[in-house]
């Protein structure tokens, strides 16, 4: 690594200092029970786009994570947690990372070198309640509306007031208040004046229904409802989710930038994996609606959510859902035992919802993965993954492109 950073000095003068030496004999402890935790990823990324004008991307970088979580002030309930986490290139950069590097003659891998604290937050737990303040880590359901994006080196941290209560069994209850985000890019931190209200419950192994309003500060409104379980079918189980979502009008309207913002859009999914002693076999449907000139509606879009677990990991509808919508019919081959891993191959076709310009064709993509515990070495793994996108014939998407990583993770 090219440098020690402040974010894990900081982390570890602090927790050392306060075990070591804040305690009284009466005992009042101002730090205690501490547990250290720890990250280290490095990945190679290559990006290569058909016909570009760009030097193919070759990204070596690392993501490093240390933090320490402890109780605080020996009140029951009462903890702190801080995460520093630092990216750095290896042997210099070698591709542009979307925001200031200046890198621009290549293709894009949106990992900026950069230091911060992805987590710094007040936690107290009360029974089966547990409130949050500061910053932190937000998954919500499969990530696909509220995400950490931790499949990008830097994470995407929230700045949020978090309250979450499962005292009724079966039943979890979770509502937000988020006030910044910290996203993938060394921008500065955004702010917002967003509520997330998510809530679930588990009727069996079979059922569980969740739904959910994130109300985004001037982007949008989004209420929707899923279904999801595991059916055992002979010697199979198949896991489902069928999920629906409508998006309207941004009812909370406080970025001065954006005002009166606009949304009519829906989503839905509907998606099946079996597990046939280890072999997986799926397929699913996703649609994300669109719009045509002067009808009044809009791209269905989720600004707040992992996407790279969506719609191909070529990132090719990222940044935007395309103007005519995007629907993505899949079909998931794989392999996974103890030992083994996991292997998988998944295939995308898309179209738009509405054509655009008279044409429909989004492309398609194949996608492989191969991920596995390294033997020997507790808390490595070892992952390499694979995009190829092939071109359709709507413009924005008429040129193929290749990802291939290959990465390593150990956690401590």
């Amino acid at each position: 690594m090219k440098k020690i950073t402040l974010s894990a000095v900081a982390v570890l003068s602090l927790a050392g200092t306060f075990t070591a030496g804040l305690s009284a004999d009466e005992g009042f402890s101002l730090l205690s029970n501490a547990k250290f935790n720890g990250e280290v990823r490095p990945r190679y990324e290559n990006v290569e786009v058909e016909n570009s004008a760009k030097n193919d991307a070759n990204a070596f970088t690392v993501r490093a994570t240390i933090g320490v979580e402890a109780n605080l002030l020996g009140i029951d309930g009462l903890s702190g947690k801080v995460d520093g986490t630092t990216v750095q290139a290896i042997g210099g950069q070698h591709y542009f990372d979307g925001t200031y590097n200046g890198m621009t003659g290549y293709e894009t891998v949106v990992d900026p070198e950069q230091t911060r604290f992805s987590q710094a937050y007040l936690q107290y737990k009360l029974g089966k309640t547990v409130a949050k303040a500061g910053r932190q880590v937000i998954n919500l359901d499969n990530q696909r509306f509220i995400g950490s994006v931790d499949w990008r080196q830097m994470m995407q941290s929230f700045d949020a007031a978090v309250i979450s209560d499962s005292t009724i069994d079966n039943l979890t209850l979770t509502g937000a208040y988020v006030w910044g985000r910290a996203g993938v890019t060394n921008a500065p931190t955004a702010n917002t004046d967003s509520i997330i209200l998510n809530g679930s419950y588990k009727v069996s192994d079979m059922l569980k229904v969740t739904a959910y309003d994130y109300m985004i500060s001037s982007a949008s409104d989004t209420v929707g409802i899923s279904l999801t379980g595991n059916v055992p079918v002979s010697v199979a189980k198949i896991a489902y989710r069928a999920e629906y979502a409508s998006q309207g009008d941004a009812s909370r309207d406080t970025d001065d930038a954006h005002k009166d913002v606009k949304a009519d859009a829906d989503y839905y999914n509907l998606d099946a994996l079996a597990n046939i002693n280890g072999i997986l076999a799926g397929a699913g449907y996703e649609l994300l609606s669109g719009h045509t000139t002067g009808d009044g509606k809009t791209a269905f879009y989720a600004p707040l959510g992992t996407l790279h677990a969506f719609n191909g990991w070529a990132d090719k509808f990222l940044a935007s859902t395309p103007t005519g919508g995007l629907a993505d019919m899949s079909a998931t081959l794989g392999y996974t035992a103890a030992g083994f891993g996991k292997a998988m191959v998944v295939y995308h076709d898309f179209e738009t919802d509405v054509a655009m310009s008279g044409k429909s064709d989004l492309g398609s993509e194949w996608d492989l993965l191969y991920t596995n515990a390294v033997p020997g070495v507790k808390g490595l793994n070892g992952l390499a993954k694979a995009a190829f996108f092939k071109a359709g014939d709507v413009a924005g998407y008429s040129v193929d492109v290749r990802k291939i990583w290959l990465q390593l993770d150990y956690k401590f």
